[in-house]
């Protein structure tokens, strides 16, 4: 039976690999981003764009219009997010509320205006993306470090929350992934070590599985170059 699967930030690189993932496994998916379009449509799939997942009346929106469309929620991905490197002499403290906002209260809102669904469905799924920075951060990640760790300790407390309930609730902590923006920023790295996106896809299709059923409160790293 087909699953209802929201993935945000879906217009994204990692996004796209995602709701690819998912859509090729037969389920609906809907991509919901802060961008106005997706760069790569995907054929059947149900993108919603122009939606500022900390705004609670645009989030609520987006759902209803999932529900109405796909009768539902089952999966949850919280891929939404964003990434600075600065200093914290050399930077600015208003970086730190952008990361708060970009990377966890989108996260906190639209999981909390989802939860009623994802609550009735039989096997309901949260994976949302931490950061493997978030356990040790080098200079210049402090902003998006806190944010991500904040992303960590949402995961846990839900799922000790949630316990009882038909909902998992995990994190994977993935490494630097392959994508055209990180080549370009780091150009003498060696690319062969970064993690896939269809890679990260990979575990967390495996996380929104019923073999997966026993696993929640999970930070899972993902780290592997292939």
């Amino acid at each position: 039976m087909a699953r209802s699967v929201i993935v945000t930030g879906g217009f994204g690189i990692l996004g796209q690999a995602v709701a690819q993932a998912f859509a090729s496994a037969g389920d609906q998916v809907a991509r919901i981003d802060f961008a106005s379009q997706a760069a790569q449509p995907l054929e059947g799939v149900l993108d919603i764009g122009q939606v500022d997942l900390t705004d609670a009346e645009a989030t609520a929106s987006a759902i209803d219009r999932v529900v109405t469309s796909h009768g539902g929620v089952d999966v949850l991905v919280n891929v939404a997010g964003g990434f600075t490197w600065e200093t914290l002499e050399g930077g600015s403290l208003a970086s730190w509320a952008k990361m708060q906002a970009m990377n966890l209260t989108t996260a906190a809102t639209i999981t909390q205006i989802a939860l009623p669904s994802l609550k009735r469905s039989a096997a309901g799924r949260i994976v949302n993306i931490g950061a493997g920075a978030a356990i040790k951060a080098g200079m210049g990640m402090g902003a998006y470090a806190a944010s991500k760790s904040g992303v960590h300790r949402l995961t846990e407390a839900l799922a000790e929350e949630l316990a009882g309930t038909s909902v998992t609730v995990n994190a994977i902590l993935p490494s630097i992934i392959d994508t055209p923006t990180n080549r370009a920023d780091m150009p003498d790295a060696d690319f062969s070590q970064w993690v896939q996106p269809s890679a990260i896809a990979d575990v967390i299709a495996f996380l929104a599985s019923d073999a997966a059923r026993s696993i929640t409160g999970a930070l899972i790293p993902v780290t592997r170059g292939a």
